[in-house]
């Protein structure tokens, strides 16, 4: 493995690599409260075949929380990635985004297609479709946002690993529930906070209208237990030209951290 900082548009961003320079590259985005960790299992069965290339999103990990969430917007973060990836010299690659990431990979996918082979998504959305949910959505957000930073991110991680959305993580072995609260808490309490103001689902802007001009190919990865992005997926599917669902049993959100192989082996079957 090497990891480094990358200086970008001010912002220094914390970036592995793992693999030769020429084989095929996989570039992985964590989602809200992660950073590059979340990914070893997954990669320990890629890595033979595959370049990894693994990035702590901004505000998040070691990566440089800005002050103002204004620096967090969808926009910037683009801009940032595809500055990062001409750094690396990445020309074409596999774009993989888990939540938030998903997003964020989605987001890119449609505004810089030439570099992307192919796109998965794991229990990602386009966005909310409508006005009124984006403000609904901003309303909370920023409540979320104004909580950490006041009662502190211990609490916030209580409360956060108890919401319907990790239930299933209660079922994973007490070692593996130590270590992602561990990392959870790993954060910066002001870099959660602006991410969820700035790249919030209901700051992002809807990508809903883009999927029908994707020309990507990309599979969308579900977790059976998991019932509202199942839902999303499945309405995703019916706009995305080059598109593929799956859903994996007794899983969850997080699918890539309750089951890791079989993560890997359908991402790994799919490209």
């Amino acid at each position: 493995m090497q990891n480094k900082q990358i200086h970008v548009r001010g912002i220094e961003y914390y970036v592995e690599t793992f693999g030769d320079e020429d084989l095929p590259t996989l570039v992985f985005l964590h989602g809200f409260t992660g950073n590059t960790t979340t990914w070893y299992e997954t990669i320990e069965q890629l890595i033979d075949k595959y370049r990894i290339v693994l990035i702590d999103m901004i505000g998040h990990g070691q990566t440089t929380s800005p002050t103002s969430h204004e620096r967090f917007a969808m926009e910037q973060q683009l801009k940032d990635l595809d500055e990062l990836f001409s750094t690396l010299r990445l020309k074409q690659f596999t774009l993989i985004g888990y939540s938030m990431g998903g997003r964020i990979a989605l987001a890119y996918a449609v505004n810089y297609p030439d570099r992307i082979s192919t796109l998965v998504l794991e229990s990602a959305s386009p966005g909310l479709r409508t006005i009124e949910e984006r403000e609904n959505r901003q309303v909370a957000d920023k409540k979320l946002s104004e909580r950490i930073v006041s009662e502190g991110l211990q609490a916030f991680v209580d409360f956060w690993e108890s919401i319907p959305l990790f239930e299933t993580q209660k079922k994973l072995p007490t070692a593996k529930r130590i270590a992602i609260r561990k990392q959870r808490l790993t954060q910066d309490e002001q870099g959660l906070s602006n991410s969820l103001i700035g790249i919030g689902t209901g700051s992002q802007p809807s990508y809903w209208d883009a999927l029908g001009s994707m020309k990507n190919p990309v599979l969308l990865v579900s977790g059976e237990l998991d019932k509202k992005f199942v839902s999303i997926s499945r309405e995703m599917q019916k706009y995305i030209p080059n598109v593929q669902h799956e859903t994996i049993k007794q899983a969850g959100h997080a699918i890539h951290v309750e089951k890791p192989l079989e993560f890997a082996t359908m991402v790994r079957k799919y490209i």
